[in-house]
């Protein structure tokens, strides 16, 4: 007869072995997702030994933790992913340098800056700005900038700022409070030479150029400046109603009168030729947005803001520099668009305050994006950014 103490240890080994079974049948059915009875069952005439058994329930969980981890890394399509800007004003000027340095500027005389491709943002105001909208930015790198504003309510004023030390000091460079004077866009071949632009004052378009990183702007002979249509002006709805080509050639985009026009020079705005389109323009509608991957292939997007969802004369393409332009429809591109950027070989991003789009063949057809509207848009190779009211920035990623 055994002694109490032995059955008593007997017995209890008896329950660890019944919870070892247990666990073991909630193991295989973790594993093979069967139900609790067919997993006893497989316990129960299994080939392998106990410990095995284990070893090949714990190789099959880990397999298909791998599968369902590499399902995620697969390839998505391109998609915004939402950053906090620091700031809620509303953004109309950007320009993403690279991958990681993107400076964005708008109402307020505000300016957001980001060094690590949008972890984090840093925002300010530039001191004497405050009644200035900032509608454009050009950088060089994450220390040197240009941020072009303009009022939108009397008094009249234009002024460009420039900083050399990441935001934290702005010195002025160009003023103007010629009463009218409204601008609408600038950009930069290099370091030291580029181009601003605004609407007309007596009947000529107001162009300026430097020379010398802005150290002076000088103003475009009026002889010399495009002449404007009865009505014609140009929109400061995202900063890219401008758009450069090489080291010399710059195109603008107009509305505003009887046709939308584009406005070409050859020679950093020494010399322009100005080419009709087949957009309809009007008080509330032209080009808002121009972009070109190369001397040739360009994009343009519009419409008519004071109808947000109209698709009507929102994309025209060209291939030939510019000289002409055909207008084009995609099921993936509707509503009014203020901007769009070159992101890399035959891609084009565009952006509207109803939504976005992509495009992988040189606008031809549009994919669209999933998230919000947007004012504008810039991209460095094959990362994009997007800004807009309240202090809306994102980062799109992959491009594709």
């Amino acid at each position: 007869m055994q002694s109490a103490s032995a059955t008593a240890r007997d017995f209890s080994e008896g329950f660890e072995a019944m919870a070892d079974d247990t666990t073991l049948s909630r193991e295989v059915q973790s594993a093979t997702r069967l139900p609790l009875p067919i997993a006893h069952c497989l316990i129960a005439y299994s080939p392998f030994p106990i410990p095995r058994l284990h070893s090949y329930l714990r190789a099959m969980r880990l397999a298909r933790t791998l599968f369902a981890l590499a399902a995620l890394a697969r390839p998505l399509g391109a998609q915004w992913m939402m950053q906090s800007s620091g700031t809620a004003a509303e953004f109309r000027g950007l320009h993403a340098v690279n991958d990681r340095v993107v400076w964005a500027a708008g109402r307020g005389g505000v300016v957001a800056r980001t060094t690590n491709g949008g972890a984090s943002w840093t925002a300010d105001s530039i001191p004497g700005a405050s009644n200035l909208f900032l509608i454009a930015i050009r950088a060089l790198d994450q220390r040197r900038a240009w941020a072009l504003g303009t009022a939108f309510s009397e008094p009249a004023a234009a002024r460009i700022y420039r900083t050399d030390d990441g935001g934290k000091t702005w010195r002025l460079q160009y003023e103007n409070t010629t009463a009218g004077i409204f601008f609408d866009g600038m950009a930069f071949w290099d370091a030291n030479n580029g181009i601003a632009f605004g609407d007309p004052l007596e009947g000529r378009f107001t162009l300026l150029v430097t020379r010398n990183g802005g150290a002076q702007w000088t103003q475009v002979p009026a002889e010399r400046s495009p002449e404007a249509q009865e009505g014609e002006a140009a929109f400061a709805a995202s900063g890219t109603a401008i758009a450069l080509g090489g080291n010399r050639q710059v195109w603008i985009g107009t509305g505003g009168g009887p046709r939308a026009r584009v406005l070409y020079s050859a020679d950093r705005g020494a010399t322009w030729r100005a080419g009709d389109t087949p957009a309809a323009a009007g008080p509330a509608r032209g080009i808002f947005g121009l972009a070109f991957r190369d001397r040739r292939h360009g994009v343009a997007v519009g419409g008519d803001y004071q109808n947000r969802e109209a698709s009507a004369g929102n994309l025209m393409l060209s291939s030939d520099g510019g000289r002409t332009w055909r207008l084009v429809t995609s099921p993936g591109l509707t509503g009014v668009q203020y901007g769009v950027s070159a992101a890399g070989r035959r891609t084009f991003v565009s952006v509207g305050p109803t939504g976005s789009a992509i495009s992988n063949d040189d606008g031809a057809t549009w994919r669209r994006l999933s998230g919000p509207g947007f004012n504008t848009v810039s991209c460095a190779a094959s990362v994009c950014w997007a800004a807009g009211v309240e202090g809306r920035i994102a980062r799109l990623r992959p491009v594709r």
